[in-house]
């Protein structure tokens, strides 16, 4: 898989926005759909690609907020999702399906960061069980509408902290916020090598990509005294001059989704409107850990996570 994992030559870069990777292409006729679609730079990617002519399709938890995020920006609609529980997953792809109208771009968004330790009925650690396995069992249950699409999961830098634990996947030997996080990250990545592996034949590429540091809603299980720490924000409670902002930090999955630059590829990992090279250093710094784009590992994520969730389109 790393082969592939060679920059090509965008034209865009870290400070590119969302609008500007859309510059020039008409997406009038298409569908997306946008999990995360109302806050942070999900709310920013609906805004683009709508403004670029598609009909964005805004699963949410809270559909009465995303409702009021959403006014003012044409072309958008609410359906009522929550991640975490897989009959309202299977709810609401049964209503897309009755609908009926292709899904032309999906973009895996919503996400949860760093929450005190939490669980699913089912006894799943909430931030695998929200970022990826309600992913998961989403994109299977969508499939049949998904003609020729792009998938694009939203990954992190976190994915560096931890790869797949297949010790200990539920953290039911201790729990760490940080690790669990990573755990989450590295499962979005591995997600889109072995789906776009399975798809491809049918025209269906995936991606995935870490959007870059970006003060978003997503941080607020964080307490300000570590963010302060961390170097996320000063005394005064500003973000550094290399974070990005919503807009900018929008821009590589709305590339992912939309740009004709892409085509021909899939199952490779971006980052600042780029296809990121591989960096085998498990500390900071740019590029894709080894570990999140390995193909045995996206099979092994695959099966596991098929039998988790009871749902796989391609069985």
């Amino acid at each position: 898989m790393s082969h592939k994992q060679q920059p090509i030559g965008s034209g865009y870069h870290a400070r590119s926005t969302a609008a500007d990777v859309l510059d020039g292409i008409d997406l009038a006729g298409t569908t997306a759909v946008v999990t995360g679609g109302y806050s942070g730079i999900g709310l920013e990617t609906t805004r683009a690609l709508a403004n670029a002519g598609a009909r964005v399709v805004v699963p949410a938890r809270r559909p009465d907020l995303a409702s009021q995020h959403l006014d003012g920006i044409p072309g958008t609609e609410v359906d009522e999702l929550d991640l975490a529980d897989l009959d309202s997953v299977r709810a609401f792809a049964e209503r897309r399906l009755a609908d009926g109208r292709t899904i032309d771009l999906m973009v895996n968004s919503a996400g949860i960061m760093a929450c005190p330790e939490t669980r699913t009925p089912q006894g799943w650690e909430l931030q695998f069980a929200v970022n990826h396995l309600g992913h998961f069992a989403l994109v299977n249950r969508l499939l049949p509408l998904l003609r020729e699409a792009r998938v694009v999961s939203v990954s992190s830098s976190g994915h560096r902290l931890s790869p797949m634990r297949w010790n200990d996947t539920r953290f039911e030997r201790g729990y760490d916020r940080s690790e669990a996080y990573g755990q989450s990250k590295t499962a979005n990545a591995l997600f889109a090598v072995e789906l776009d592996r399975l798809a491809a034949p049918a025209g269906i590429r995936a991606f995935a990509l870490h959007p870059g540091a970006i003060l978003t809603p997503l941080m607020r299980h964080v307490p300000e005294s570590e963010q302060r720490d961390m170097g996320w924000i000063d005394e005064h409670g500003n973000p550094p001059e290399h974070f990005k902002t919503a807009e900018q930090g929008a821009a590589t999955q709305t590339w992912a989704a939309a740009s004709p630059k892409l085509d021909g590829l899939g199952g490779v990992f971006l980052e600042d409107c780029e296809v990121a090279a591989v960096n085998p250093d498990l500390g900071p710094g740019p590029g894709v850990r080894p570990h999140a784009i390995d193909p045995d590992e996206a099979r092994r994520l695959w099966a596991y996570s098929a039998e988790l969730t009871g749902v796989n389109a391609f069985a």
